[in-house]
């Protein structure tokens, strides 16, 4: 990345957009994997999706190649910050500060397990907030987490230009 010097500081110039062509394969992996939970979400009668699923998405999709994007990231950050946000529900209630800890407990937990996996950060808030029970952790969290991973897994192969994922564990 270049970088200029100013007088007063020094800042990095903005990387480039992304192809039209990666744009429109990235967006059809993200509808595909969305499409799939939330079609299954409907026809088994069960909860398997989630907002943060959204922001999974971008990730697996998107950026694929990015550490925040393997299957340990996606996998292991959606659980572990359910799990604290489960644990801050059931010990904490729904206070101000349950959110608080949850969500710092997330990112400091993920950091050290590296499972650092940004839109697990929101698990906290949208379990707190729901009142959510401990069943939340198998469906939608494990489950929907899982049925994205192979998605992208399959999805992300099928171009000779990418390779998912670039690490298991």
């Amino acid at each position: 990345m270049k970088k200029y010097v100013s007088k007063f500081k020094t800042t990095e110039v903005s990387p480039k957009s992304a192809s039209s062509k990666h744009s429109f394969y990235s967006g059809l992996g993200g509808m595909i994997a969305i499409g799939v939970v939330a079609y299954m979400t409907k026809e088994m009668d069960m909860p398997l999706i989630m907002a943060p699923f959204g922001a999974t998405c971008v990730l697996a999709f998107g950026v694929p190649d990015s550490p925040l994007a393997q299957p340990r990231n996606i996998i292991g950050g959606h659980i572990l910050s359910s799990i604290i946000g489960l644990l801050c529900l059931t010990f904490l209630g729904t206070q101000w500060y349950s959110l608080a800890i949850g969500v710092g407990a997330s990112i400091g937990l993920m950091l050290l397990t590296k499972t650092t996996h940004p839109p697990a950060g929101a698990d906290p808030l949208v379990i707190i907030l729901a009142g959510a029970s401990w069943s939340f952790l198998l469906n939608p969290v494990l489950t929907g987490s899982l049925i994205i991973t192979l998605i992208a897994l399959l999805f992300n192969n099928i171009s000779k230009l990418r390779k998912y994922p670039k690490y298991w564990w």
